[in-house]
């Protein structure tokens, strides 16, 4: 009978041994479940914000893009759309001394008969946050008017800054560089 309590024993203590053993593995599995999870979410969080931040840029690039190609791109037959072009992609000083030269330049651009026909060769963001940007560009445009008219071509360095206004970027400010 002393035999058969240890071997009693022993099975109770192996019992014991592997009801131990398995909560250690269930907790285990627990906690890789839970680092899984938060491992998960926080990746998923980054490709989100990786996403949201290229969008931004593209963003920032078409309307600096937009705004370039109207700004060099007038024509005296359709001055009005042309200029009206601009304004919308405009604001604050930029827009504000835009409209109040657009009387004279209407004038200015029929009397030459200007033609002016742009292209966006290159754009880049100098810098950018959440409602700001500086955009480079460099456009080309073919200038035709009443004293050449065969036409021109001229090669444009432009500094934008743009703003976030109303969930659109927007051209602050126009700056010819280089």
């Amino acid at each position: 009978m002393p035999g058969a309590v240890r071997a009693i024993r022993r099975l109770g203590a192996r019992a014991v041994t592997a009801a131990r053993h398995g909560r250690a593995v269930a907790a285990l599995l627990a906690s890789a479940t839970v680092v899984t999870t938060a491992l998960s979410l926080w990746l998923g969080f980054r490709v989100h914000e990786q996403h949201a931040d290229e969008q931004r840029r593209q963003d920032i690039l078409a309307a600096a893009r937009r705004s370039a190609l109207n700004f060099t791109s007038l024509d005296y037959r359709h001055y009005e759309r042309d200029s009206a072009n601009v304004l919308k992609g405009a604001a604050g000083e930029f827009k504000e001394q835009f409209a109040a030269q657009t009387a004279e330049l209407t004038k200015l651009v029929a009397a030459n008969k200007s033609v002016s026909e742009g292209q966006v060769l290159e754009a880049g963001i100098a810098r950018s946050d959440e409602r700001t940007a500086r955009v480079l560009v460099v456009a080309d445009s073919k200038v035709t008017n009443s004293a050449a008219p065969e036409g021109q071509s001229r090669t444009y360095r432009l500094q934008l800054d743009l703003v976030l206004e109303g969930g659109r970027w927007l051209t602050s400010n126009v700056e010819f560089v280089g």
